[in-house]
């Protein structure tokens, strides 16, 4: 019996501990799943309902309104306009290819429009809207309202475009906008939106950052497949600021269509106390729009395969041998030397050194030539000689002070430096010596001397401004809403030659158009008070032969287009107290009197009618950026 009692006690206490390991086991899972229960709902709970919400809400971008571009008056030179498009969501359209068809009657949808769609609907989620077709008229607009029953899943949608108002005529200057693409990316989320369109070139591409604005944001609820259900907060983008140039949007269209009737041309008009870029032009030019729009691969291979450059600004990346308007610089070389103005040169119309023979162009020469005359009447030999006295290098010098052959400093993507050539420039990038000839070749703005229009541009403005080292800008300010930023320039250095030498380059400026025997007396201006001063120029892109001279000069008419001479001309107006500038340069267009001349005196003349350094321009302040 107490055997018994004995293993029922022994059976008790094994239960009890077996129990009491089960239930202490039990408890342990039950705390341990408590504590994980309360980091998830306590101190985790944050976090989960964050990703719990971002499964019900999207955040999704808003494009800003992209800021405008204005001229120095206000005038809307790159705006934005409204685009109406078509867009088609393909779970409502049942069938796809009736839709099209029938929208076809109404929108023209080509073969390559109609497998675009087809492959953006199969990479797309259903209700996914796809763009069929942008840029859509006002009468297209009503017709596909009219007819909405009939076209299941297609409605209008309206967003914004870039618009050119003066076309080709500011190509050059502002560029285009275009899609954004792979290289372009920086991680701003904006750059990722579809359609999202920026600066390509010219001051849209600059500017870029400034005219983009800030996206907006819309939270919208969505279920588990995307499908938005409704929008729950709309936060508007901030609009893009307003650029304000310094140009004058009359002046530019003026310049252009002056310049249309040439093959290839470029012409800069300066403010030549500021540097205020009034007018920059350049033949044959583009149309912007067609970028916005998207443009065909067949007409961007007609403008990158056309000889004439349509897409180069010429005004900044083209450059030239400047010929005779470089003789001022020369001349101001010389003084600053020490030769006195008075010197004379006998001009018979030729000049020697060692057994080569260097030609002036005018064939039985100019007899006497001082300094003045020599600009007058652009005798070479007269430079020939004093440029043997001088040396390239003194040269370069004084040209370098005239922002020649070294970048102007213009805020605008493309510039080139030009060249101006020196004994250690032609040793590092030629690899040989310099020669005698050369310097004298270099005096007549030829050989391996190459300059810009605007560098041309530059080089007056110093000249005439009482030798002051203006540089060219465009970029005047900038608005936005209620605030504004203007571009304070800040006062011009001088360059460190007298007023006597300089004003003796004026006055044979103003008597190369003025006076009796100048090279530019068939352009002069007859309104009183509005009288020009200036410089031609004749640019050769070829060697004349012994046989040719032998024969008679060979009129340029004459030639073919590619092998006649380059013209140029540089200028100012009024000559009492000179405000504007023009640098002209008309490709293959002859001599500068006959080609260019005429070009600046109309457009010096234009530029003195609309007086827009006597205008007020826009005020930057209190003002608004709307859409144009």
């Amino acid at each position: 019996m107490d055997k018994a009692r004995n293993e029922e006690q022994l059976r008790q206490r094994s239960f009890t501990r077996r129990a009491l390991l089960l239930g202490g086991g039990m408890t342990a899972m039950l705390a341990s799943l408590a504590a994980r229960m309360y980091v998830l709902q306590v101190e985790e709970s944050d976090r989960y309902a964050m990703l719990a919400e971002d499964n019900r809400i999207n955040l999704r971008l808003l494009p800003p309104l992209r800021g405008r571009i204005l001229d120095r008056f206000g005038a809307p030179i790159a705006a934005n306009r409204q685009n109406y498009r078509v867009l088609l969501v393909s779970e409502r359209a049942r069938d796809l290819d009736a839709v099209l068809e029938r929208l076809g009657d109404i929108v023209p949808l080509t073969r390559e429009d109609r497998a675009r769609i087809h492959r953006e609907v199969a990479r797309k989620r259903q209700f996914v809207p796809v763009t069929v077709a942008e840029n859509l008229s006002w009468e297209q607009v009503g017709a596909v309202e009219v007819n909405a029953p009939d076209l299941p899943g297609v409605s209008i949608d309206v967003g914004q475009t870039r618009t050119y108002p003066y076309g080709s005529a500011l190509a050059h200057v502002l560029g285009y906008v275009g899609a954004v693409s792979e290289r372009d990316l920086t991680g701003d989320p904006v750059l990722e939106l579809p359609g999202f369109r920026i600066g390509k070139n010219g001051i849209e591409r600059l500017h870029d950052e400034r005219l983009r604005g800030e996206a907006g944001t819309s939270h919208v609820e969505v279920n588990a497949f995307g499908r938005v259900i409704r929008e729950l907060r709309r936060e508007e983008g901030v609009p893009g600021q307003d650029v304000v140039l310094t140009l004058d949007a009359g002046l530019q269209n003026y310049v252009h269509q002056r310049l249309m009737g040439e093959r290839s041309a470029s012409c800069v008009v300066l403010d030549a106390a500021s540097g205020d870029v009034l007018s920059m032009a350049s033949v044959p030019s583009y149309d912007p729009t067609v970028f916005t729009h998207g443009i065909s691969a067949a007409e961007w291979k007609r403008l990158t395969t056309d000889t004439l450059a349509p897409l180069s600004n010429k005004s900044i990346a083209g450059i030239y041998a400047p010929g005779s308007t470089f003789k001022m610089v020369v001349a101001l070389a010389a003084l600053e030397q020490g030769i006195d103005p008075d010197f004379r040169v006998w001009c018979p119309g030729h000049y020697t050194l060692g057994n080569h023979r260097f030609h002036c162009w005018k064939r039985w020469g100019h007899g006497w030539m001082d300094m003045h005359d020599g600009i007058v009447q652009s005798c070479d030999v007269y430079f020939y000689d004093i440029a043997r006295k001088l040396g390239v290098d003194r040269i370069a010098a004084m040209a370098e002070r005239f922002s020649l052959g070294v970048p102007t400093g213009i805020d605008l993507p493309g510039e080139r430096d030009g060249v101006m050539p020196t004994r250690a420039w032609k040793l590092a990038n030629i690899g040989e010596p310099w020669q005698g000839g050369e310097t004298l070749v270099a005096a007549i703005g030829q050989g391996y001397v190459l300059s810009t229009p605007l560098q041309l541009a530059v080089m007056t403005a110093r000249l005439v401004n009482g030798g002051l080292a203006v540089e060219p800008h465009l970029t005047r300010g900038f608005k936005v809403a209620g605030e504004g930023d203007e571009r304070v320039p800040a006062a011009a250095p001088p360059i460190g030659l007298g007023a006597p030498e300089l004003a003796l380059m004026v006055r044979a400026m103003n008597d190369v158009v003025n006076g009796e025997r100048g090279t530019a007396r068939g352009s002069k201006i007859a309104q009183e008070g509005w009288e020009m001063g200036g410089k031609t120029g004749t640019s050769q892109v070829r060697r004349i032969t012994k046989a040719e001279r032998a024969a008679g000069v060979i009129k340029n008419e004459d030639l073919p287009w590619r092998r006649r001479d380059h013209g140029l001309f540089v200028g100012y107006a009024p000559i009492g107290a000179p405000r504007y500038v023009v640098s002209v340069v008309v490709e293959h267009g002859g001599g500068g009197s006959s080609a260019a001349a005429p070009i600046a005196k109309d457009v010096l003349l234009e530029a003195q009618r609309r007086d827009p350094l006597g205008a007020a321009p826009l005020p930057l302040l209190a003002s608004r950026t709307q859409p144009g």
